[in-house]
C-alpha cells in the first residue's frame, strides 16, 4: 500500500512542477494536514484535514488527500466517498489536481477489482494532464496485467517521447516482448534500460530474463548476478534457481567468480547455497550456508541450514539451527511451524504436537496449521482429534484438497463410507490442475477408479521428485502391488529421500512392512543415512592450524611452484587473479597419451575466469590428485585452454581449499596455513 501513496505522491509532486497560477487553500489545517502526510504523519493528517473539512466542507483539496490517506489504510469504501466529492468540489480549471483525484479513484478501482473504471480514470487523468508521463506509465500496467500489450506499448511509446530520457517507457515495452517471448525485441529495449540507468537493478534482472528465454544461460548468469549485486533484486534471485535447473555449472562457477570479486559481500555465500539446495545438493548447500552464519548472525541462514539438514534425515541438527533461527527471531512464527515438522520427522510426535499448540495458540485463524497438527495426531492413533482438526483447517481453507483427502481416510477407517466417499469426490473435484496434481490418485482408487489413479501417478513421475516417488510407492502399497510399491520406493531414496521417521508411521506403507525387499531396502539406506550422517559429524571435529612453506621461483610476477599432477611432476603458476585451475591443451593431451589421464577423468565443458578477468570456455577434466610439498588435494576439477602456450594455473578454486596463504618474497617461500584435524 506504500507503494500506492508514493505513486500517486510523485503524480502530485511532478504535476505540481506545471501548475497553473490558481489560488488554492493555504488554511492553518489544511496546510498542516498536508504536511502531516509528506512526513508520513497519517493519523495526524487525517485529523488536520477532518477539521479543515469541518470548517470547509467545499474544500475539494482536503478531500482529495483524505481520499489518498484512506486508501493507504484500505479502507476504500471511505476513500471512494472522499474522492468523488472531490472530483466534484475541485475547480475544473485546475488540471492537476482533478488529474490526481482522477488517479486517486483509479487506484482505488483497481483495489476494487473494477479495472473498466481504473482504465476510464486514468484516461480522465490523462486527459487533464497530457504531458505528465506518470498516467500513461499506470494506465499502462493495467493493460499489462489485462494482456492487451499493444495498447500497453502505445503508452510506454508514448512517455519514450514525451522524455527520451526516461526508462519507465523502455521497461515497459521490454517487459511487454517478454511476455510475447519476443526475446531479441526485449533485450534492445533493456540495453537502453542499463545505458540510461546503470544501477537500475530491474533493468538487468528482465534482460536475463530475456536471455534465459533464449537459452543463452552465460548471458542471463550474468545479468542476473548483475542484479543481485545493485540490490539483491527478488526477481533476479528466483530467475537464477531456474537457470541452475538448465545450467547449473555456468551459474555456480559464475556464483563463484563473483564470491571471490566481492570477498567482502556475505550475499554471495547465500545464493551459492540457495543454488545447490535447489538442486538437492544439501552438503554443498550447507558449507556455503555455514560460512555465511559465522560471518553474520542471521535468522534465514540458521533456517535454510534447517532445512538442508533435515532433507539429509540429520534432525537433530535440523533442530539446533532452527532453535537457532527463533532465537534470532523470535516474531518469525514459521520458523514454530517449521519446528513441529522436523519434530516429527524424528519420530518426535508429542513434541512436534505440543510445538503446534503453542503456534495455533499465536495464530488462531492459519487453517493449514490445524492441517498438519492434524496431520501429527493421525500417525500417533489420535484419530478422532485428527479428525476434529482437519474438519477445521477445511472450515477456514475449504480448497484444500489434502484435507479432504486425509479426513476421507479416517472416516473409511472408522466404516464412515458415505462421508469418506463424500470427501474423495471433493479431492478429485479440487485437484484438477495439471502438472500440479498432488493427492487425487489416491481418491481416484479408494472411489474405484484404479486407472485413473495409475495415469496420475505416471504423469506425476515424469518430474522425477523424489517426493512423488514416495507417493507412488505408497499408492502401490496401498493397491496390493508390493514389488512395483518397493522399486518405487527405492527410487524415492536414490533422489535422497530420508524421512524414516515418518515412513516408519505412515500406514500406507503397512502391506509392504513385513517384506522382505522391504525390509532390506530400508536397512540399506538407514545405512547409507547413518555415513552421511557420519560423515556431517566431522563438523564438529576440532581442528589446530598448521603451516606449511614451499619455495618457489619469480617468473615475472608469478610465483612458480614444483608439483605433481597424478603422478606427473609439473609445475604451476599461483595465480590469484585466476577463478579456476587450467592448464594447456599441450599438457592435457600428453597426460592423456602417457596414462596420466584417462577418458573417464574428462566431465565436460565449463565457463572460466582468467587472469585478465575474460570468462572463456574449456574441457573440463578432474586432476585426481595434486601434490605439492606435503600438501596434496583430491579431486581438483580443471579447464583446459586451446592455447598452446598457456601455463598451468591454480586459481581460486584451489586457493580456497589450501587455507590462508601469504608469499614472502623475501624468502622466496609460499605461507600456506591450513586446519589440520587433531
Amino acid at each position: 500500500m506504500k507503494k500506492i501513496i508514493s505513486i500517486i505522491t510523485l503524480l502530485f509532486c511532478l504535476s505540481t512542477l506545471c501548475a497553473q497560477k490558481i489560488a488554492r487553500p493555504d488554511s492553518y489545517n489544511y496546510t498542516r494536514g498536508v504536511e502531516a502526510f509528506q512526513n508520513n504523519n497519517i493519523e495526524e493528517a487525517l485529523e488536520y484535514l477532518n477539521k479543515e473539512l469541518q470548517e470547509h466542507p467545499d474544500n475539494g483539496y482536503a478531500r482529495t488527500w483524505v481520499a489518498i490517506i484512506n486508501v493507504s489504510k484500505e479502507q476504500y469504501g471511505n476513500a471512494l466517498s472522499s474522492v468523488n466529492l472531490a472530483l466534484k468540489k475541485l475547480p475544473s480549471k485546475d488540471n492537476e489536481y482533478v488529474s490526481l483525484a482522477y488517479s486517486t479513484r483509479a487506484k482505488i478501482n483497481l483495489c476494487l477489482e473494477d479495472t473498466v473504471r481504473a482504465i476510464n480514470d486514468y484516461t480522465a487523468a490523462i486527459k487533464r494532464t497530457p504531458n505528465v508521463p506518470d498516467g500513461y506509465n499506470l494506465r499502462a500496467q493495467v493493460y499489462y496485467e489485462q494482456g492487451k500489450y499493444d495498447l500497453a506499448d502505445a503508452d510506454y511509446s508514448k512517455i519514450i517521447t514525451m522524455d527520451e530520457g526516461n526508462v519507465l517507457g523502455y521497461m515497459g515495452i521490454g517487459r511487454n516482448a517478454n511476455a510475447l517471448m519476443r526475446w531479441e525485441e526485449a533485450i534492445k529495449q533493456f540495453d537502453y534500460v542499463v545505458k540510461l540507468a546503470p544501477d537500475y537493478s530491474q533493468g538487468y534482472s528482465f534482460r536475463a530474463e530475456a536471455h534465459f528465454g533464449k537459452k543463452d544461460y552465460d548471458k542471463a548468469i550474468d545479468d542476473v548476478v548483475k542484479a543481485l549485486s545493485v540490490d539483491g533484486n527478488i526477481k533476479a534471485f528466483y530467475l537464477m534457481q531456474q537457470i541452475a535447473d538448465s545450467a547449473f555449472a555456468q551459474t555456480v562457477a559464475k556464483l563463484k567468480a563473483q564470491k571471490v570479486k566481492e570477498p567482502n559481500e556475505n550475499e554471495w555465500n547465500y545464493y551459492l547455497g540457495i543454488v545447490y539446495e535447489h538442486v538437492d545438493k544439501y552438503s554443498n548447500a550447507i558449507t556455503y550456508y555455514k560460512e555465511a552464519l559465522d560471518k553474520e548472525s542471521n535468522d534465514i541462514f540458521a533456517d535454510r541450514l534447517a532445512n538442508c539438514y533435515d532433507e539429509l534425515g540429520d534432525y537433530e541438527r535440523a533442530l539446533d539451527y532452527c532453535n537457532q533461527a527463533i532465537s534470532l527471531d523470535s516474531t518469525e512464527t514459521d520458523y514454530v511451524f517449521y519446528k513441529s515438522y522436523i519434530e516429527n520427522n524424528a519420530g518426535r510426535t508429542k513434541e512436534a504436537i505440543a510445538t503446534m499448540d503453542g503456534y495455533l495458540h499465536k495464530n488462531p485463524d492459519y487453517g493449514l496449521g490445524y492441517y498438519r497438527r492434524g496431520w501429527f495426531k493421525d500417525h500417533s492413533g489420535d484419530t478422532d482429534g485428527a479428525l476434529e482438526d482437519y474438519t477445521l483447517c477445511i472450515t477456514m481453507n475449504p480448497e484444500y484438497a489434502y484435507c479432504y483427502l486425509n479426513r476421507g481416510v479416517l472416516y473409511r477407517l472408522k466404516g464412515e463410507m458415505k462421508a469418506a466417499e463424500s470427501d474423495f469426490k471433493q479431492v478429485v473435484k479440487l485437484d484438477t490442475i495439471e502438472g500440479k496434481i498432488q493427492c487425487a490418485q489416491y481418491a481416484y482408487y479408494y472411489l474405484g477408479d484404479k486407472e485413473k489413479a495409475i495415469e496420475i501417478t505416471d504423469r506425476m513421475l515424469k518430474k522425477n521428485d523424489k517426493g512423488d516417488f514416495y507417493d507412488a510407492a505408497c499408492l502401490y502399497s496401498i493397491m496390493g502391488e508390493k514389488e512395483k510399491a518397493i522399486g518405487y520406493l527405492r527410487k524415492s531414496f536414490e533422489l535422497g529421500f530420508r524421512r524414516f521417521a515418518h515412513i516408519a508411521s505412515d500406514r500406507d506403507l503397512n502391506n509392504i512392512r513385513t517384506e522382505k525387499g522391504f525390509v532390506d531396502l530400508i536397512n540399506e539406506y538407514m545405512e547409507i543415512h547413518n555415513m552421511e550422517t557420519k560423515a556431517n559429524d566431522m563438523d564438529d571435529i576440532q581442528y589446530e592450524e598448521r603451516t606449511e612453506e614451499i619455495p618457489f621461483t619469480k617468473e615475472g610476477d608469478m610465483c612458480k611452484v614444483k608439483c605433481t599432477i597424478n603422478g606427473l611432476p609439473l609445475h604451476f603458476i599461483f595465480d590469484t587473479g585466476a577463478s579456476d585451475v587450467s592448464l594447456s591443451s599441450v599438457e592435457a593431451t600428453f597426460m592423456m597419451k602417457n596414462g596420466y589421464l584417462s577418458a573417464s577423468d574428462v566431465i565436460g565443458k565449463q565457463q572460466f575466469l582468467n587472469a585478465s578477468g575474460e570468462v572463456s570456455e574449456g574441457t573440463v577434466i578432474n586432476l585426481r590428485e595434486v601434490k605439492f610439498g606435503s600438501l596434496h588435494l583430491d579431486n581438483v576439477r580443471a579447464s583446459v585452454v586451446r592455447n598452446q602456450s598457456a601455463p598451468l594455473l591454480l586459481g581460486q578454486s584451489v586457493l580456497n581449499r589450501l587455507g590462508r596463504i601469504e608469499i614472502d618474497n623475501t624468502k622466496r617461500n609460499l605461507k600456506i596455513t591450513y586446519k589440520y584435524k587433531k
